[in-house]
């Protein structure tokens, strides 16, 4: 009896997890050599025209033919930031001419997409329907993606609120880019909550004000039912002194009143480097010094 020789196929498609491996890695490089300030800041020009991005933009094409089924929970939360931050970035890249700010771009965040294992995903896409479980845009009253919609299973079933930063829309007043991964993506969220908390919750004990992330208003219903419980919802992520001041502010609301919650306005200006740098490290742009070495000046 003939044996049949086992088929070896050569080019399946590989497992999303080490596709989403080496878009971090690359990710990372472009972090290191076009990004300042900790990521804060792009050099879209720069990374355009770049060996670098070109290589990432033949990573891309493996994921029309990644399966996300196998990706567990952390993972996928990573894999779909990641993804959200690099197709931002991509997008704008793509801009013939940069605007000066992505809300200039009609529609960018429903129009903006990658194929991902034969399904359409946008940026709204992933940030409504995946990352938040399917909730709402602040703008909306309908989830994204019907009860019908194949991409309905891949979303997230427990809403993690600390994804608001971690996600880059492109706008100045953004969570820096950071990069994921399924090993880490609960450190570093608690991480990047940690940083923009700290930065962007300011406590005027004068005034008796709690000043708060345009964010935190958007997207209220994530953290808290109301305002005061938003602030609460900060506590763990500010550091001991902020910490004081803000359940000092709150325990004299609760017993006098007086004490008002605000929200400060939002920079939609491109986060890109010319409004990043310093007058020195935009001299030393022109110089032709790496942006790498720019962040240490």
């Amino acid at each position: 009896v003939k044996m049949a020789a086992e088929l070896r196929v050569l080019n399946e498609a590989r497992p999303a997890v080490d596709v989403s491996r080496d878009l971090q890695r690359l990710m990372n490089r472009m972090k290191g050599e076009h990004m300042v300030a900790g990521g804060r800041g792009v050099d879209y020009e720069a990374l355009r025209d770049s060996q670098l991005f070109k290589d990432y933009l033949w990573r891309t094409l493996e994921l029309r033919s990644v399966d996300l089924s196998t990706l567990d929970d952390g993972e996928k939360k990573a894999f779909f930031i990641n993804i959200y931050n690099a197709l931002n970035i991509h997008g704008l890249v793509q801009c013939k001419q940069l605007p000066s700010s992505v809300l200039d771009i009609r529609q960018f965040w429903k129009t903006t997409a990658y194929n991902i294992g034969g399904l359409h995903f946008s940026l709204d896409d992933i940030e409504h329907g995946i990352l938040r479980g399917n909730r709402p845009h602040p703008s909306s009253t309908e989830s994204p993606f019907e009860k019908d919609d194949p991409r309905l299973r891949f979303s997230l079933q427990t809403l993690d609120p600390r994804i608001h930063f971690s996600l880059v829309c492109g706008a100045k007043s953004c969570p820096a880019v950071s990069v994921y991964s399924g090993e880490n993506v609960d450190r570093a969220l608690t991480a990047a909550a940690q940083s923009f908390c700290e930065q962007e919750v300011v406590v005027d004990m004068k005034r008796k004000e709690i000043l708060l992330s345009k964010i935190f208003q958007w997207y209220r219903r994530d953290f808290g039912k109301n305002d005061v419980e938003v602030v609460r919802w900060t506590i763990p992520y500010l550091s001991d002194d902020k910490q004081y001041g803000v359940e000092s502010l709150l325990s004299t609301m609760e017993q006098e009143g007086g004490v008002s919650i605000l929200y400060s306005e939002y920079n939609w200006h491109l986060n890109d480097t010319e409004i990043i740098l310093t007058p020195q490290q935009a001299k030393y742009k022109m110089l032709g010094v790496p942006l790498q070495d720019m962040d240490n000046m």
